[in-house]
């Protein structure tokens, strides 16, 4: 039986880009960097203490284009303490917005993908 989601796939543009964005800002676990095929690695990366990871695919070596494929929606305990620390790490991360379902931020990465980040309710 089908126990979680393994991984997502995403299309990026720069993979050493997109890696430094998730690892060294928004805090990130390396899982896996190793070469899949000439012009093509695996970089796999996940959350700390998370289950689901992602890939940080080349968008070019399978014919994609960056911001193809996943959106991404991540969690957090804290989300002014979030915004704090991820604006503090040089991220591009939009103002607190509280609707009725949530309390969230936007990060943009590298390629101009929008993750949201919301608090636990």
């Amino acid at each position: 039986m089908i126990t979680h989601v393994s991984h997502a796939v995403m299309y990026v543009a720069d993979q050493a880009a997109s890696l430094k964005f998730y690892v060294q800002q928004l805090g990130f676990d390396l899982v896996r960097d190793e070469e899949m095929f000439p012009g093509a690695r695996w970089i796999e990366i996940v959350p700390p203490g998370g289950q689901t990871s992602i890939v940080l695919s080349a968008a070019a070596a399978f014919d994609k284009r960056p911001g193809e494929g996943a959106y991404l929606h991540f969690s957090c305990d804290d989300i002014h303490v979030t915004r704090d620390q991820l604006a503090a790490a040089g991220v591009e991360v939009s103002e607190v917005t509280t609707e009725p379902w949530g309390t969230f931020i936007t990060a943009t990465d590298p390629d101009d993908h929008q993750v949201m980040i919301a608090q636990h309710q």
